[in-house]
């Protein structure tokens, strides 16, 4: 097995110690008890899968994490993967650059609060990332100048990754040289 396989097990069953993983298709395992989803939310499975195709056809490895129990978390959304050994939110994003903006903050906050509620704080990953595909007209320029304002007092590590749908480009930014970009990493 490829060490991006070894390292989202790893982080998937420490996460989740009691879940089962199901290999759906080739290099993406889903937890057992999110499956129900296929059934009860076809339209988001599709969307969801459709936004992991795009992550594994290029080389990552997905493990789709169980959603979170509405009745025990209420106002608590699990991010919906690790990628590669890391937590990662997944979104589409058809709107404006405000749109853009009010999602990856929504991504972002998903990811850190499974980091804060689920692993020790000396868990050697402590990074949580968000991929958006972007089916709006909205450049490259201003995506990373609208990401990197949302990270300006941030200090997490991860990265944004970013699939333009209409030109079929991807990019792959650290918060890190994000925030560089304004000025403000530290």
């Amino acid at each position: 097995m490829s060490k991006n396989y070894k390292k989202s097990l790893a982080l998937a069953g420490d996460l989740f110690p009691d879940e089962e993983w199901i290999a759906t298709e080739p290099n993406i395992w889903v937890a057992k008890s999110r499956l129900s989803q296929r059934i009860r939310e076809p339209v988001k499975w599709d969307k969801e899968m459709s936004q992991a195709r795009i992550l594994t056809s290029r080389g990552s490895v997905a493990f789709f994490l169980p959603e979170s129990e509405k009745e025990q978390e209420p106002n608590k959304r699990h991010p919906d993967t690790i990628i590669d050994g890391t937590i990662m939110e997944l979104k589409v994003v058809s709107g404006t650059i405000k749109t853009l903006g009010l999602e990856f903050k929504r991504g972002y906050k998903q990811g850190k609060s499974l980091l804060k509620t689920n692993l020790p704080v000396n868990y050697p990953s402590q990074s949580h990332s968000v991929f958006i595909q972007l089916s709006s007209d909205i450049k490259v320029k201003a995506v990373k100048a609208k990401i990197a304002g949302e990270l300006k007092e941030r200090l997490d590590d991860g990265n944004f990754l970013c699939f333009f749908e209409k030109t079929g480009e991807f990019y792959n930014w650290s918060y890190k040289d994000l925030r560089a970009i304004i000025g403000s990493a530290k």
